[in-house]
C-alpha cells in the first residue's frame, strides 16, 4: 500500500480522497491554486503545496508543477479525482515515466476511449451494442449525406473529441444537414483543436444510462449495477439516481455483463463507467469515462462500497475486496448537484458564503468542501455540493430528497436548491417518467 498520495483536483472531490485515504491510513499531499489556499481540501490534507496562480491552466492543468510537488513530498501516487487531468494521457504517460503511479487506468486506455471513434468500433469488437452510425470521422458533407440516407433521420453530428455538448448538432432533415455538419465542425475546430465529426441516428426519446464497471488490471472485472443520468440541461447531467426507474433486473444483469465482459478482456484497471442512450428497452453504447464520476455516490449508496479506496486498492496492486456475486443491490438513491448559479439564467454566482447549514438524517449524504465564510472563487466550476439520499425504495429516497432540500441552507451565493425543490414535486419525476429532453423542456415552460 502507498504510504502517501497526492490528490491532483480541488473541491469536494479532493475532500472526497482526503476521507477515503484517511481511512485507509494513507497520508495526503493537497494541491491547490492561489485561490484555493483557504479551501477545506487544503485545510484537511496531512499537507499541501501551491502549484500555481488562480487560472486552471497555470495550477490544476500544470503537470510540469503537479509532478514536482509529488517529488517535493515524497508523494507515491496521485488522484485525479475527475475533470482536469483526470482523463488526459500525456499526463498519464509523463507520471509513469517518473515512476509515479496514477490511481486510474493507463495512458493507453485513456488515449482509446477518449477518441469516440476509436472507443466506439473497440466496444463493438467486444460486443457492446451500439448506435448506428458512420464507422469512423465523416471527411465531407458528400458522406454525411450518403450515411444519413442509408440510417435514416434524424441524425446527430459529434467530434470525435467533443464533451459537455460542444461541437453536436442536430439534423432532423436533409434540408438541416448542411448547416448542422459544417457548424458543427467549426464548433469541434474552436473547442478542441480538431475539427474531425462523426455521425449517428438520432434518438427521440432515449434516457441516458450507464454503467460503473471495476477492473483489476488483470483480467477481472465487475459491473455494480446503472445508473439514470437523463436529467440533463445543455447536455450536463443535473439529478442521477440508482436503479434506474426504467431498467428492469434482468436488463440490468445482461447489460451488465456485457460490460464487465468488456473491460475484462481488455485488462482494464480502476473505475470506469460505459455510457448508454437507452430506448424502446434497447441499449446503446455512447462513450467510455475512463475515471470515477461526479454521481458514484449514488452507486456506493445503493451496493455499500467505497470506490474511492477501491481505487487506491487496485492502483497499489491489491485485489478488488469483492467479486460479483457479492455485490447486491440494496434500496433506491439519488443525487442533485447543487450549483452556486443565479436562476433562471443559470449565470455562475461566486462570492462569500454567509451561512452554511448541511441537511442530516438517516439515509443523506451531502459531499460539499464549502464553509461558513467560504469565498467561491470565480474561476472554476460552479458545482458546490452533491446532495445524496437513500431509501429501500425510490419513493422513500423521493421523500428524503424533498425533507433535505427543505433543510439545507447556502446563504451568500444564489444557488440552483431552489429548481430541485421544485423538480422533486413534479409528478413525472416522481413517477420516473422523463428522457434526456425533458429538463429542457420543463426550464422553456417554467423558467423563463
Amino acid at each position: 500500500m502507498f504510504s502517501k498520495i497526492l490528490i491532483a483536483n480541488r473541491g469536494e472531490i479532493a475532500l472526497r480522497v482526503v476521507r477515503a485515504a484517511r481511512e485507509m491510513g494513507v497520508a495526503t499531499v493537497a494541491v491547490h491554486s492561489t485561490a484555493d489556499a483557504d479551501a477545506m481540501h487544503v485545510r484537511m490534507a496531512d499537507e499541501s503545496i501551491c502549484i500555481g496562480p488562480a487560472p486552471s491552466t497555470q495550477s490544476y492543468l500544470n503537470v510540469a508543477a503537479i509532478v514536482s510537488a509529488c517529488e517535493i513530498t515524497g508523494a507515491e501516487a496521485i488522484h485525479p479525482g475527475y475533470g482536469f487531468l483526470s482523463e488526459n494521457a500525456a499526463f498519464v504517460q509523463v507520471l509513469e515515466d517518473h515512476d509515479i503511479t496514477f490511481i486510474g487506468p493507463t495512458a493507453e486506455h485513456i488515449r482509446v476511449m477518449g477518441d469516440k471513434i476509436t472507443a466506439k468500433e473497440t466496444m463493438r469488437k467486444l460486443g457492446v451494442p451500439c448506435v448506428p452510425g458512420s464507422d469512423g470521422g465523416v471527411p465531407d458533407l458528400q458522406a454525411a449525406e450518403r450515411i444519413a440516407t442509408e440510417i435514416g433521420f434524424p441524425v446527430i453530428i459529434k467530434a470525435t473529441a467533443g464533451g459537455g455538448g460542444r461541437g453536436m448538432k442536430l439534423a432532423r432533415s436533409a434540408g438541416e444537414l448542411e448547416t448542422a455538419f459544417r457548424t458543427a465542425r467549426s464548433e469541434a475546430k474552436a473547442a478542441f483543436g480538431n475539427d474531425e465529426v462523426y455521425l449517428e441516428k438520432y434518438l427521440d426519446t432515449p434516457r441516458h444510462i450507464e454503467v460503473q464497471v471495476f477492473g483489476d488490471g488483470r483480467g477481472r472485472a465487475v459491473h455494480l449495477g446503472e445508473r439514470d443520468c437523463s436529467l440533463q440541461r445543455r447536455h450536463q447531467k443535473v439529478l442521477e439516481e440508482a436503479p434506474g426507474p426504467t431498467i428492469t433486473p434482468e436488463q440490468r444483469a445482461e447489460i451488465g455483463r456485457t460490460c464487465a465482459e468488456a473491460v475484462a478482456r481488455i485488462n482494464y484497471a480502476g473505475a470506469g463507467t460505459i455510457e448508454f442512450l437507452y430506448e424502446n428497452g434497447n441499449f446503446y453504447f455512447i462513450e467510455m469515462n475512463t475515471r470515477l464520476q461526479v454521481e458514484h455516490p449514488v452507486t456506493e449508496a445503493v451496493f455499500g462500497v467505497d470506490l474511492v479506496r477501491e481505487q487506491i486498492n487496485v492502483a497499489a496492486g491489491l485485489p478488488m475486496s469483492f467479486h460479483q456475486e457479492e455485490l447486491r443491490l440494496n434500496g433506491h438513491a439519488i443525487e442533485v448537484r447543487i450549483n452556486a448559479e443565479k436562476l433562471p439564467q443559470f449565470t455562475p454566482s461566486p462570492g462569500r458564503i454567509t451561512q452554511y447549514h448541511a441537511p442530516g438524517g438517516l439515509g443523506v449524504r451531502m459531499d460539499s468542501a464549502i464553509y461558513d465564510g467560504y469565498r467561491i472563487p470565480p474561476y472554476y466550476d460552479s458545482l458546490i455540493g452533491k446532495l445524496i439520499v437513500h431509501g429501500r425504495d425510490r419513493n422513500e429516497a423521493l421523500a428524503r430528497l424533498r425533507r433535505s432540500l427543505g433543510e439545507i441552507i447556502v446563504d451568500g451565493v444564489d444557488t440552483t436548491i431552489p429548481l430541485f425543490a421544485e423538480l422533486v414535486q413534479d409528478p413525472d419525476i416522481m413517477a420516473g417518467n422523463y428522457t434526456i429532453h425533458w429538463l429542457e423542456e420543463w426550464l422553456a415552460r417554467n423558467l423563463t
